[in-house]
């Protein structure tokens, strides 16, 4: 699990970086929650989600946006942490240049993040969102949204209400050419914190269903 420094629009990007199994391993990339709510790369449900895709072979990278940890600069309400996002996948497709196929993670504050990512990669394949701040941001970017995917959401997340990311979830299941599968965790709230093997569970079950139908 090496040590990377990326360097971005705000200077240094910390991460951490795990090579594919082949040369032409697909690629993920993991955003982590809310620098300003303590959200950082190394967040229980950030590193689940890393390993997740790095046990199935991908080239997997996380890291920490500007201002958190070791990565220079200062939070910048979305648009900065959108840059650094952009720079760390150019990063790893320059460094996985036949990589077969590319998906994004991401995380409350950081699955918003990844949602504007895929808007602007419609190169992406697939994505995952965990608790998406479908309250706090407005998401009505995803018009059309390129890729399939998943939305993991909490029954007892105070902070995101279920109603909020169903609002997403069923806008999106009206666009033809893509699915989306929305899985609601009886009990989980926002912060998982005794629900990580149900993330585990759910999000490894899609992968797999995924890369069954579409192997990488």
């Amino acid at each position: 699990m090496p040590e990377v420094v990326l360097t971005g629009a705000a200077g240094r990007i910390e991460g951490r970086y795990a090579p594919g199994k082949r040369e032409n391993a697909p690629i993920a990339l993991i955003l982590h929650p809310h620098p300003r709510a303590g959200g950082h790369m190394n967040h229980p449900v950030a590193v689940q989600m890393y390993h997740l895709f790095m046990k199935r072979g991908f080239a997997t990278l996380r890291f920490n946006f500007r201002g958190v940890g070791r990565s220079q600069g200062e939070f910048d309400g979305g648009i900065g942490e959108l840059a650094d996002a952009a720079t760390a996948l150019d990063w790893l497709q320059t460094t996985n240049p036949t990589a077969s196929q590319c998906w994004v993670a991401g995380y409350s504050f950081g699955a918003w993040v990844s949602m504007q990512l895929l808007m602007r990669r419609p190169e992406t394949d697939g994505f995952i969102s965990v608790s998406p701040p479908a309250n706090m941001y407005d998401f009505s970017f995803l018009a059309p949204c390129p890729a399939s995917g998943l939305f993991l959401h909490g029954s007892a997340d105070t902070v995101v209400p279920n109603v909020e990311v169903e609002r997403v979830v069923t806008k999106l299941r009206s666009q033809k050419g893509i699915v989306i599968d929305y899985d609601l965790i009886e009990g989980a709230t926002h912060f998982w914190a005794e629900n990580l093997p149900d993330v585990e569970m759910h999000v490894g079950d899609y992968l797999d269903k995924r890369l069954e139908a579409e192997p990488a």
